[in-house]
Order: structure tokens, then C-alpha cells, then sequence
């Protein structure tokens, strides 16, 4: 078995996000057409603490540490579009935007299902046939929102720079060159994309919660909401485990359904983007080839 690559990321606003060992790279497309290079130590509890790496805790680690970092650097590129404006976006409003879309996401994701399939209860007695509705809306949810923003032409961009980010991954893990057309031939799928990771949370959070029995909304809505990091957490370990056995059918049968929901979620990138994902992977493997400094 092959340990996954250290190295994964996410598309921002005209460029890349770059996670490497110790290190968090960013590199934008400058308005000049300049690209713009920043990188920093990464300061992570899964360096430090092995609880922070057990299974099932690693996931929750990893989904917080995305979400925070990836947030951190989508205003550091918004700013970087902005430079010589008076008006940049700053921490305090990407917390503000971060605690909105966190808001949100519960009430169109948890809430409207849970809601449209409880005023089903007077025609469906059965509580498991009314979960496993829910979670097919909530899929169906999912599927329709990413389709639908697919078509704004901001959003087109940034899931070429999705793409982009993959295809680069993909020729580091093969050991090619860090070149364009070295870069331009690979896929812009990758099985540990969060897209995929997302639909896993999704499925399964349809098999643990038709389970649920319904009481009240109040009961209800906290019972999946208290479940929703449990799941997260199963869901990075199946997905951590199928990247490191891709070869084998019944992983393969597990991971392509995230494989094909990257289709709406990815682009065929130009090579100015895949110049820019090279960009941000360059200055992560440069930040984790710098010594790390011992204590006395």
C-alpha cells in the first residue's frame, strides 16, 4: 500500500492553494498578469500530537484546518485582485463571510430536507423511508447547487483553476517535470478532491441517518447536526484509504462517483493556470525543503 501524497489543495479567486508537509503556498494571477507567490510555515496540530493523527480524529483536524486556511488564503487572493484599491477584504470580513456560508450551508443542507420530508409525516408513518428521502434531497440538493453555479462564468474560472491544481498533483505524484506540457496531459480529476469528499459525506450520511427516529425538530435538527463530524471523519478515512488503493475494483466502484462528480466541479484549465498551480506547488516544496530550526 502506498501512502497518499502529502501534497493537496484547492482552487481560489485567479489561482491556486497548495498544502504541502510543513508549508501553505499561494500564487494568484496578478490583474498585470503577473503572478503572485506567497508561502508560510504551517503550524499544525497533526505535526505535534498524535491524538491529531489517530484515525477518525485526523479527518476533523483536516476538515477545520481546510476550511480556516482555505477561507484565510480565498481573501489573501480577492486582495491580491484588489491591490491599489482603497477597499481590500481583511480577517474580519472573511470571518464574517465564513460565519454566513456556515449558516447557510446548515439551513439549505440539514434544515430543508429535514423539513420538506417532515411534512410528508401524515402520508409516511415509516421514520427510516423518511430519513433516506431526506438524504436524497439533501443529495439532490448538493448535486443541483454545484451544477447550477457551473454556468457562472467567475465560478467556470475558479473550477479551471480546480483543474489546474489536479493536474499538477497528478504529474508530482508521477515524478514528471514541473512544466506545462508536462502538466497538460494529466486529468483534471484526482480522487482525493474535496468534491469527493463532500459526496461521500453526503451517502453516507443517508445510511447513518435513516436510523434517526424523529421526535421533535428541535431533537432532530441536533441529533444531525451532532453527527455531522462523525461522518465528516468516516468520510476522510474511506477517502484517504481509496487514494491509497486505487487499483482495487471495489475502491475504484467507491471512488468514481466522486471521480465524475469532478466533471461540473473541474475545467480544462489554459496554460496560464497551470502556470500559476506550478507557481503555488513550487513554493510548497520549496518551504518544505527549508531546515526546520532545533531548540537548544
Amino acid at each position: 500500500m502506498s501512502a497518499p501524497s502529502p501534497y493537496g489543495g484547492q482552487a481560489v479567486i485567479e489561482g491556486v492553494l497548495i498544502r504541502g508537509r510543513r508549508t501553505l503556498a499561494l500564487a494568484c494571477r496578478r490583474p498585470n498578469g503577473e503572478i503572485y507567490r506567497y508561502r508560510e510555515a504551517l503550524d499544525s496540530p497533526l505535526q505535534r500530537s498524535r491524538l491529531a493523527r489517530a484515525p477518525l480524529v485526523r479527518g476533523i483536524v483536516v476538515l477545520w484546518e481546510s476550511l480556516s486556511h482555505g477561507l484565510r488564503m480565498l481573501m489573501r487572493s480577492a486582495d491580491v485582485q484588489l491591490e491599489g484599491e482603497e477597499q481590500q477584504l481583511g480577517s474580519a470580513g472573511g470571518a464574517g463571510i465564513m460565519a454566513v456560508t456556515g449558516l447557510l450551508a446548515v439551513l439549505v443542507f440539514v434544515g430543508l430536507p429535514y423539513l420538506a420530508t417532515q411534512a410528508l409525516r401524515g402520508q409516511v408513518e415509516s421514520s427510516l423511508a423518511l430519513n433516506v428521502a431526506e438524504g436524497l434531497v439533501r443529495l439532490a440538493l448538493l448535486l443541483g447547487y454545484l451544477f447550477a453555479i457551473s454556468f457562472m462564468p467567475d465560478i467556470r474560472r475558479v473550477f479551471a483553476y480546480h483543474g489546474a491544481e489536479h493536474m499538477t498533483i497528478h504529474a508530482f505524484e508521477h515524478g514528471d517535470p514541473l512544466a506545462v506540457e508536462s502538466v497538460r496531459p494529466y486529468p483534471t480529476a484526482h480522487p482525493r478532491c474535496g468534491t469527493a469528499f463532500l459526496l461521500l459525506v453526503v451517502v453516507l450520511s443517508i445510511v447513518l441517518f435513516a436510523f434517526l427516529p424523529r421526535t421533535n425538530l428541535a431533537l432532530d435538527l441536533l441529533a444531525r447536526l451532532a453527527l455531522v463530524l462523525p461522518v465528516a471523519a468516516l468520510s476522510y478515512e474511506v477517502l484517504r484509504f481509496g487514494a491509497a488503493h486505487e487499483t482495487n475494483p471495489l475502491v475504484r466502484a467507491i471512488v468514481v462517483p466522486g471521480l465524475l462528480l469532478q466533471r461540473i466541479t473541474t475545467r480544462r484549465p489554459d496554460d496560464a493556470m497551470i502556470e500559476v498551480a506550478i507557481a503555488s506547488l513550487e513554493e510548497a516544496l520549496a518551504g518544505d525543503a527549508v531546515p526546520v530550526a532545533r531548540s537548544a
